[in-house]
């Protein structure tokens, strides 16, 4: 049996690996570690919860360690792009892991926070830097960071970069890059534009794929029931009411369902928090750290806020909405099941999302389980409590009052004073929020009645 000691990896690595008593590789840790460590690029097919983050970084730090060179002002030797903030935070975090009993220097940037921290903190240079492609552009747009000096290139999840619409960023990412770096690149799947996109970044790449990516994990029991949209609600407290949950991620197509589900279930006493895109990064953060320690045993999110999100103990899945993309399927219920343990998915279908269902089962190869109705729904669904009213002065898209008067602050002085949420998807993964850097000013006109004619404005009068 392979050990972490076998791959000769610095002591320092081994230490930290033992501390956190980890003893024996997974299969991708098993397979990518040992080619990384003889400087090759490397395409990895591996879904979130194989222990891909260890895999790329555990042989990148042996690298920096065994290597050692003063890091040039607002620079970087390790480069990782990760689609979400909570991606980022969460490889950041296990790259400082790994690399505790070192002298590394380990660096997360990404939107929904203030830029000027970040740039401090860049200023020094960082030997490994996490980021968003969004807010990584907006700093070199400031100047605040240069690429030249990036050894090792790490992208990751990069099906989910591009169903994000972040194909463009990272083009014009990969020409700042130097032409001699090591490349690492890991998708959940393979389709041809994924594939190509490999292709522009990695060099006689070595191929790894572990578990494929239209599997689904063998210890995750999987049930559906066919419900009414409108009826949804009744089922979910109903599931919540009979089924023992230790942790459950219950996942809606939209930010504004997630908000509703949240809402319902706080008018009937049941807490819960919603994770989404139009939440402020406060709140991502707060709510994650809640469901983490047990002080919520309801997540509700949708699928692009929920990438990252890597919890023990998440007993249950419930698909309040069907993805329509039966990849995304695969990803939410792998939330489940970890390290060994069982878990459960339960996937409520209305009527118009039969079609979705049978495109997942086609994928999947796989059918899940019929379950029943309760026999008193109908009364639940007469006697569903209304739902809690909406928090007051959070704004438009839930963001904290303070947070929106400091953003209009910085619109009077001259810096950028769009809102998040405003206008236009965020380029560093979060729809619906306005990138940093990319927020312009308007002029409105303060009373009604004041308009533009030939130039001059004046007063209308009657």
């Amino acid at each position: 049996m392979t050990t972490f000691n076998d791959f000769g990896l610095h002591a320092d690595i081994n230490r930290a690996l033992a501390a956190k008593d980890y003893t024996t590789p997974t299969p991708i840790q098993t397979q990518a570690i040992p080619p990384l460590m003889k400087g090759r690029d490397l395409c990895g097919i591996a879904q979130t919860g194989t222990g891909k983050t260890a895999g790329f970084s555990l042989p990148s730090i042996h690298h920096l360690i065994t290597y050692p060179h003063k890091t040039n002002p607002r620079s970087c030797r390790m480069l990782v792009l990760a689609p979400t903030r909570e991606l980022a935070a969460q490889i950041a975090q296990s790259c400082r892991d790994y690399g505790r009993f070192t002298k590394l220097r380990v660096s997360t940037v990404f939107g929904g926070v203030p830029i000027n921290k970040q740039i401090r903190d860049l200023a020094q240079g960082v030997e490994i830097l996490v980021a968003t492609p969004g807010r990584l552009l907006d700093l070199i747009d400031q100047r605040a960071l240069r690429l030249d000096d990036v050894e090792i290139f790490v992208l990751d999840e990069a099906d989910q970069m591009m169903d994000m619409g972040f194909i463009h960023s990272l083009r014009r990412i990969a020409k700042l890059l130097p032409s001699r770096r090591q490349n690492l690149f890991f998708s959940a799947t393979m389709p041809k534009e994924i594939a190509h996109l490999a292709e522009q970044f990695l060099e006689d790449p070595v191929t790894v794929s572990v578990t494929p990516a239209a599997t689904t994990v063998e210890k995750i029991s999987q049930f559906s029931t066919f419900v009414e949209q409108k009826e949804k609600q009744a089922l979910l407290h109903s599931v919540i009411a009979s089924e023992d949950i230790d942790r459950a991620l219950i996942f809606t197509r939209t930010k504004h369902g997630a908000d509703r589900v949240v809402r319902h279930l706080a008018g009937a006493g049941i807490k819960a928090m919603a994770i989404h895109g139009n939440k402020s990064q406060s709140q991502r953060t707060h709510a994650l750290q809640a469901f983490r320690s047990g002080e919520i045993k309801l997540l509700v999110a949708t699928d692009i806020a929920a990438r990252g999100i890597d919890v023990s103990g998440v007993s249950h899945v419930i698909n309040f909405e069907i993805p329509n993309v039966p990849e995304q399927y695969v990803h939410r219920i792998g939330r489940t099941a970890r390290a060994g343990a069982e878990g459960k998915a339960i996937s409520f279908i209305a009527p118009d999302e039969r079609p979705y269902m049978r495109d997942i089962e086609r994928v999947t190869r796989s059918k899940s389980a019929p379950m029943p109705l309760p026999e008193n729904f109908n009364e639940l669904v007469r006697n569903l409590p209304k739902p809690a009213q909406p928090p007051r002065d959070t704004g438009s898209k839930g963001r904290d009052p303070n947070r929106q008067r400091q953003d209009a602050m910085r619109g009077r002085n001259g810096g950028a004073g769009k809102p998040q949420g405003e206008r236009g998807p965020r380029r560093d993964g979060a729809p619906g929020e306005a990138a940093e850097g990319q927020r312009k000013r308007r002029f409105r006109p303060r009373n009604k009645s004041v308009g533009a004619h030939k130039g001059a404005v004046k007063r209308v009068q009657g």
